[in-house]
């Protein structure tokens, strides 16, 4: 019995000492298992962090972008109107030119017209005024046919004639005409 008694000591201290090695290697890996996850976690949460971060910096530069882009849409809208104004008033100075332009074509035609019947008036009056010369020249020679037969006779008729040598001199204005 006391080899029974010892040998169940000895067997109760190597339990009792593989019990404690199993409950030190459990608590070990338990240790550094929960290390491992301690430090998962951590880095899981620095990550969630920094995703959150990230989503927060987004957020803010989607909401600029999207302030950005009213404001590129205000723009947009205010050069369209402006553009359509701009369009408006073309087509008005346009409208307003092509009457003018009328008016001046209009003009024109008529400044012709009266030109041309200028041009014909004075034509007539040309006309006119070398039928008159060419008659002054038939008078002028038959004044000098007369003027001579008058001074042939003037020997015989000189005491009625109070001018001693009459003569006539008649001198046609001298037109000139610019055309």
């Amino acid at each position: 019995r006391p080899d029974l008694a010892a040998a169940l000591r000895e067997l109760r201290a190597q339990y009792e000492a593989l019990a404690a090695r199993n409950l030190q290697a459990a608590e070990d890996w338990y240790r550094a298992r929960c290390a491992r996850l301690h430090e998962r976690a951590a880095r899981s949460q620095e990550a969630v962090r920094a995703s959150r971060r990230e989503a927060g910096e987004c957020r803010r530069q989607l909401q600029a972008r999207l302030a950005e882009m009213e404001s590129l849409r205000g723009a947009h809208q205010s050069l369209e109107r402006q553009l359509q104004e701009l369009e408006e008033r073309h087509s008005a100075e346009a409208a307003g030119l092509q009457d003018t332009i009328g008016q001046l074509e209009d003009d024109l035609r008529n400044t012709k017209n009266e030109m041309a019947q200028h041009l014909r008036e004075y034509q007539d009056l040309l006309n006119v005024k070398m039928a008159l010369d060419i008659e002054i020249a038939a008078y002028r020679k038959l004044l000098e046919g007369e003027e001579t037969l008058f001074n042939t006779g003037s020997v015989s008729l000189s005491a009625p004639n109070p001018l001693p040598n009459p003569t006539y001199s008649f001198q046609p204005r001298g037109f000139s005409s610019s055309t």
